[in-house]
């Protein structure tokens, strides 16, 4: 069973910047990929980014140049650096490997 817990949710002023963290347990973190979701209120869950075990990363057209998803191996986590958010960013986030997913860290943007 893997566990996925996200933080560094909050709040934050369009334009701001947020780094989320995904800290895995209960798997080999180095030979899987991680991926980051997002859920808006209303709306279905969408990709955002991915990271393979070998570092290759792929990203959403909404937020390619802006977004960054990174993993440290030796520490069992994986990041997603958020800048130049957008209200349009606000949404529950959540980390996912191996079929099993986090319980999610809000992130609002808003003035």
């Amino acid at each position: 069973q893997v566990q996925l817990v996200e933080s560094g949710g909050g709040l934050v002023q369009p334009g701001g910047s947020l780094r989320l963290s995904c800290a895995a347990s209960g798997t080999i973190f180095i030979i899987y990929t991680m991926a980051w979701y997002r859920q808006a209120p209303g709306k279905q869950r969408e990709w955002v980014a991915s990271i393979t075990s070998g570092h290759s990363t792929n990203y959403a057209d909404s937020v390619r140049g802006r977004f960054t998803i990174s993993r440290d191996n030796a520490k069992n986590t994986g990041y997603l650096q958020m800048n130049s958010l957008k209200p349009e960013d606000t949404a529950v986030y959540y980390c996912t490997m191996v079929g099993n997913w986090g319980q999610g860290t809000q992130v609002t943007v808003s003035s």
